[in-house]
């Protein structure tokens, strides 16, 4: 009888198993394939690729477990993770660039600077902290700076405050002003630009900027972009998920899922009528297993998995996991380096530093 009982409980047990390893595997495989789909005509989708890293490493888990349990089960796991290799070099990467630094290169800064309100280390004052950012952007040698959510109580001092720190840069912005100040994008340039133009999105203050620029009778164009965010700080996130505010955490989320993918069809009806190449930078607010992503990176390459290094999260408050900003390049052109500089605490992003190789 206690033989019978351990049968019926070792079958059981082995149900189980499996049945928690099948639902971990399919869970991965839907996150993987959510890329695919466009969030605005199904939520889901986008939820699916944010958890795209715990549901990777859980089947990672399951597996090893697998392995030291020498359970028949073990493909299931396996199964699971093997598209997952070809998605996980958009989080971490081993190694470095191949591509020679040249004379033709130029250096492109892309930087969320959080409105110089979220700074740390002891920098409070906005005015302090927008200070120290332009401080820390000269240190880059930047030849192009992309900067989003840049934030100026008076409006009228926004170009002079810029020129006045990086003398000899052409500076291009746009901002929105309201009563209580200016909000936008601005890019600063040390080559000249040739045109410029804005991408305004639809009841939302986000937006894209482009510039166009010429080198060596080269010309092309960068997209500075800020697409939907879910407007929840890290505190506020805590808040939501109390039950009493589940309702507006859910009209929050939806919201963004649905404008971000038509922002995104914005810029790029645009950059399909851009006769040069197009370089898209800036804070997508999107995760790299996501329909932004797989949008936006057709014909380019992302510097991070062409010349990045360790960890390519972007957000500092859930660091090693989140990754939201990104420099986007054409194919045609090397990636020399890739950089996210996590000592600057003066936003809730990291600033991301690329070199370009513009010789080919």
């Amino acid at each position: 009888m206690a033989w019978k009982t351990s049968r019926k409980g070792g079958l059981f047990g082995r149900i189980t198993a499996r049945f928690f390893l099948a639902t971990a595997a399919v869970l991965l495989v839907l996150s993987c394939l959510s890329m695919f789909a466009n969030p605005a005509k199904s939520w889901p989708s986008a939820v699916m690729g944010l958890l795209f890293e715990p549901l990777a490493l859980l089947n990672f888990a399951l597996l090893i477990w697998a392995i030291l349990r020498r359970s028949r089960a073990v493909w299931i796991p396996v199964l699971a993770l093997i598209p997952s290799l070809f998605l996980f070099g958009r989080y971490v990467r081993l190694g470095y660039g191949h591509e020679q630094a040249g004379e033709k290169d130029i250096k492109i800064v892309s930087y969320n600077v959080g409105r110089f309100m979220l700074a740390r280390n002891g920098v409070r004052d906005p005015s302090q902290c927008s200070d120290s950012v332009m401080a820390f952007l000269r240190t880059t040698d930047a030849d192009i700076i992309c900067l989003q959510e840049v934030y100026f109580k008076n409006t009228a001092r926004v170009r002079s405050y810029f020129e006045e720190n990086f003398p000899g840069y052409d500076v291009r912005y746009f901002v929105y002003p309201t009563d209580k100040g200016a909000y936008g994008n601005a890019t600063l340039s040390r080559l000249k630009a040739v045109g410029k133009g804005k991408i305004e999105f639809d009841k939302s203050a986000n937006m894209a900027l482009y510039t166009d620029y010429k080198i060596d009778g080269r010309s092309f164009r960068i997209y500075n972009c800020h697409f939907q965010s879910y407007a929840l700080s890290l505190t506020r996130l805590v808040e939501l998920t109390h039950k009493k505010y589940r309702r507006e955490f859910q009209e929050k989320f939806l919201h963004s899922v649905s404008m971000r993918p038509r922002q995104v069809d914005k810029v790029l009806e645009d950059i399909d009528k851009c006769p040069t190449e197009t370089f898209v930078a800036g804070d997508f607010n999107d995760s790299p297993v996501s329909y932004t992503y797989s949008r936006l990176i057709k014909g380019r390459g992302d510097t991070f998995t062409e010349a990045g290094h360790g960890f390519g999260a972007t957000y500092s408050a859930f660091w090693p996991f989140i990754r939201i900003d990104y420099i986007m390049v054409p194919k045609i052109h090397g990636v020399v380096s890739h950089k996210v500089i996590k000592n600057i605490r003066l936003s809730d992003h990291y600033p991301v530093i690329a070199e370009i190789s513009m010789s080919k």
